[in-house]
């Protein structure tokens, strides 16, 4: 099954319908709802919002989550346990919703995103002055992000063409981790006089580095370390086609 039709099949079954139901409000055929959430059928993206809404899932209100980013991203089986635990009905629990209530309920009440939050983290794009252009979907692995806090990562949208010879390119985006000492031979973010850009970083003793680049020629850069400021490493980089 893939990850968009378990996504698909576990809310149908939250809201109690069958493949046929959800197949005439689409306006296809069941045996295609069976496809889709089978993983045998690939469907676009404009589909798969479609056939979510006519389950109940309305345009997304919380933490801008994008029914693509949810599918592309979330391993459903590490949330599954967690949903079911959630849909599972008390001993006492009275049900006082109207079905219009539950119906306008929207994607701020549905189960699956409540156990998405504690797997996921809306991590923020930043361009060379700090100021968030874009969001990325990570997921959460034993409450870190490439071992750090999820709420201390951000990508850096790369500014230029400086780092081309390690194979960093303008537009690229580098995952910084929280670092503010130089890591011998990491790629880091640095500030320097307000500017900020990626260096690779030698140590050539307690009080100085070497901060490289490599556009059309290689070219390095002694600085004593109060000349510089150290934001982060780069865990990775996600290049741009």
């Amino acid at each position: 099954m893939s990850r968009l039709g378990d996504l698909i099949r576990t809310e149908r079954l939250r809201q109690k319908m069958t493949p046929k139901q959800v197949a005439r409000k689409c306006g296809v055929s069941e045996s295609y709802i069976m496809a889709v959430e089978a993983g045998t059928r690939i469907i676009a993206d404009d589909q798969a919002r479609r056939i979510l809404r006519a389950i109940g899932l309305k345009q997304q209100t919380e933490a801008d989550f994008t029914l693509d980013d949810i599918a592309a991203t979330v391993d459903l089986a590490q949330v599954q346990p967690r949903m079911a635990e959630a849909v599972k009905p008390k001993p006492d629990a009275v049900k006082v919703a109207s079905t219009r209530e539950e119906k306008d309920e929207g994607v701020a009440g549905s189960v699956w995103l409540d156990a998405l939050k504690s797997v996921l983290k809306n991590v923020p794009v930043m361009n060379a002055v700090m100021q968030p252009v874009d969001h990325k979907l990570l997921p959460i692995l034993e409450g870190r992000i490439e071992g750090a806090a999820p709420d201390k990562v951000f990508y850096f949208k790369v500014p230029d063409d400086s780092m081309r010879g390690f194979r960093i390119h303008q537009g690229d985006l580098a995952l910084i981790v929280p670092a503010q000492s130089p890591i011998d031979g990491a790629v880091m973010l640095i500030d320097r006089d307000g500017h900020r850009n990626l260096r690779k970083v030698k140590k050539l003793d307690a009080t100085t580095v070497l901060l490289q680049a490599y556009n059309r020629e290689y070219e390095a850069e002694n600085l004593q370390l109060n000349e510089v400021t150290f934001l982060g490493r780069v865990a990775r980089v996600e290049f741009e086609p």
